[in-house]
């Protein structure tokens, strides 16, 4: 699946290869320009089992830079920020899939490669007694515990690079 391009900030970005869990890999561009989170907006998304974005609403569509026609049918990892390690995800997927509700801290690539930090909550949606997708709803984060989270994912990220 192909991603829609992205369009670089006027500051100075940097040019990246992103490599995402399935091995599939992207150029993408990034910078040290962060987007403050709108105060008193809620971010939410729904996906469907394999991630691909089904629904985005407003506040999604304007912090990320992409149309709503752009999101939808992508899979979420579109907005992954190369300074997020892969142990985070995989410990989300594993909480959802499992029918239970996961929370943590995530830093989230922009289209024109700045970025903006969320307390994201996701659950899976049961239909039937069965999960049939997951809903994601993000707020404003605490600067403090990024701050802690910011250590923590460098030091995953380097552990998983020597993994490599």
């Amino acid at each position: 699946m192909a991603f829609p391009p992205m369009q670089p900030a006027a500051d100075a970005t940097v040019a990246r290869e992103h490599t995402y869990h399935d091995g599939s890999s992207r150029t993408v561009m990034t910078s040290e320009r962060e987007i403050p989170y709108p105060e008193g907006r809620l971010i939410i998304s729904r996906t469907d089992l394999n991630g691909v974005l089904t629904h985005a609403n407003e506040a999604f569509v304007e912090l990320s830079g992409y149309t709503r026609d752009e999101l939808i049918g992508q899979p979420h990892n579109i907005l992954r920020h190369p300074d997020m390690p892969r142990a985070a995800f995989k410990d989300l997927w594993a909480t959802v899939s499992a029918g239970k509700k996961w929370h943590g801290y995530v830093k989230n690539l922009c289209k024109d490669g700045s970025f903006y930090w969320v307390y994201a909550t996701a659950v899976p949606n049961v239909r039937g007694g069965k999960i049939v997708g997951y809903t994601s709803v993000r707020r404003k984060p605490s600067r403090n515990k990024i701050a802690e989270i910011t250590a923590t994912y460098k030091e995953w990220l380097a552990a998983e690079g020597s993994a490599a």
